[in-house]
Order: C-alpha cells, then structure tokens, then sequence
C-alpha cells in the first residue's frame, strides 16, 4: 500500500533540535532508515512539515513509520492511501460501476 506521510514537527522543538545542530542529521537518520520513494520538505501552517512517499508492504508497518517522528521531534504525522496512474487505470471498472450505481 502506497501512502503519503506527512510529518509537522512543532515549532519549538524544531528549532531546539536546529539550535543543537541535530535538525537535519535526525531527519537525515530517519530517511536512511525509512527509504521513502520520495520527500518533500516544506512549511505547512507555520511549522517545519515533510511530506513522505512510502510503499508498505503491511499495516504493521505503520508504527515503525511514525514513531521515529514521535520520539524525535514530538511530530503531528498523518497517513493518507495515495495512487500512481497505474493503480487508477486498474480502479476505473470500480469507478465505473460507482457511477452506474450511484451516479
């Protein structure tokens, strides 16, 4: 299953870990273990906010995910199901008969 995590790491512990100068190398230690697909770094709402492409294998999976982002920073992460193009082509008989049914 092919998720989007995003990560909001709170302002002030966000820049303890930058003023201890261990912002980036934990980030950068939690990727190494993670491996996501992709990352995006950005702002979201006035704090420090990634945005993780991941494909898991398992929903066991998922505090393995989430709680590197916990303990390190107390971090807000929220899961969202995503799809490439190929797993929409192969939902279109399912979004066909939604729209017989219920259109």
């Amino acid at each position: 299953m092919r998720i989007l995590l995003k990560v909001n790491i709170p302002v002030e512990t966000g820049n303890a870990a930058a003023k201890a100068g261990k912002l980036g190398t934990t980030i950068q230690s939690i990727l190494a273990d993670l491996k996501p697909e992709a990352a995006y770094f950005s702002d979201d709402q006035g704090q420090r906010t990634g945005y993780l492409f991941l494909d898991l294998e398992d929903t066991a999976q998922i505090p393995a995910v989430c709680e590197p982002w916990f303990l390190a920073f107390n971090a807000a992460v929220a899961i969202h199901p995503v799809m490439v193009p190929a797993d929409l082509a192969k939902a279109a008989p399912a979004i066909k008969k939604a729209v017989k049914k219920y259109g």
